[in-house]
Formats: C-alpha cells, sequence, structure tokens
C-alpha cells in the first residue's frame, strides 16, 4: 500500500500546446506497472479548455467544482457541473474546460497503452468554444448572458 500525502506532488501548468489559457494540473495517482491507470485533478480558469484530443482507452472525468463545457467531434457543447460524470469513449474525439465566466475542476482518470494515453490534435478556436453558447443554460448559469 502506498499513501500519497496532500502536497507531496507539486503543481504544474498545463501546456500551452495542449491547452488554451489557465490550467493547473495537480497529480493524484499513477499505478505501478502491470497497472496502468493514472488520474489529476485539473482546474481550469474561466475560458481556459484543453484542445482537440483522444484516449485510445477512454477517459473519465468526475466534475467536482464551477461549471465546464465538454463538447465530442461532430455534437452540440454539453454544460458540466458539479457531480456530474463524463465518460468518454476510446478513440472519440473531444475537448472539455471551463465555462467562459466560471472556472471548473475535474478529476480525470485515464490509462495508457503502449505507454500512451493521449492523442492530441489541433486547438479548439475560439469560434468552436463559444458556439451554441446560449443553449447551455441547463443549471441556471449566467455565463450565455456574458455574449
Amino acid at each position: 500500500m502506498e499513501i500519497k500525502r496532500i502536497g507531496s506532488q507539486p503543481s504544474g501548468k498545463g501546456q500551452a500546446e495542449y491547452f488554451t489559457g489557465t490550467v493547473r494540473i495537480d497529480p493524484l495517482f499513477d499505478a505501478p506497472a502491470p497497472a496502468c491507470v493514472f488520474g489529476a485533478n485539473i482546474t481550469f480558469e474561466p475560458g481556459a479548455r484543453t484542445a482537440w484530443h483522444a484516449h485510445a482507452l477512454g477517459q473519465t472525468l468526475i466534475v467536482m467544482a464551477g461549471c465546464g463545457r465538454v463538447q465530442h467531434w461532430g455534437s452540440p457543447i454539453e454544460e458540466i457541473c458539479p457531480g456530474d460524470v463524463v465518460w468518454i469513449s476510446p478513440g472519440e474525439k473531444h475537448w472539455h474546460g471551463a465555462a467562459q465566466t466560471t472556472a471548473m475542476t475535474h478529476i480525470a482518470i485515464v490509462e495508457r497503452m503502449d505507454g500512451n494515453s493521449s492523442e492530441w490534435m489541433e486547438k479548439v478556436s475560439d469560434e468552436q468554444y463559444l458556439a451554441d453558447s446560449r443553449q447551455n443554460k441547463r443549471r441556471g448559469t449566467n455565463d450565455y448572458l456574458d455574449e
């Protein structure tokens, strides 16, 4: 058994190559072989988001605080809020991040396949990020008022 104590793993910044805006990544766990699962607590400042990407074995997101957005290729943007759990299927092209005016924190759980967990693609444009924002009022957030 191993216990990772709070503060024992340093926070890191989301790399500009993979993220737009300010993103903080706090590692949670990285299971030793033969396991291949790892997880992180990721905080996106308002408007921050990932680039389009996919995971060979899928990804689970557990929203802990704030409100955010998630979208898979060819579908409308979905609002996500605390308590929501998002399963992203293997190979599904998607992005996720904070709402326009609200930060969002989620736990991301991913598995590696052949040492890789993610295939990174192009960045999400502002036009893509802002698309359908008037329709994303699921829980009464006011993000759509800022347009």
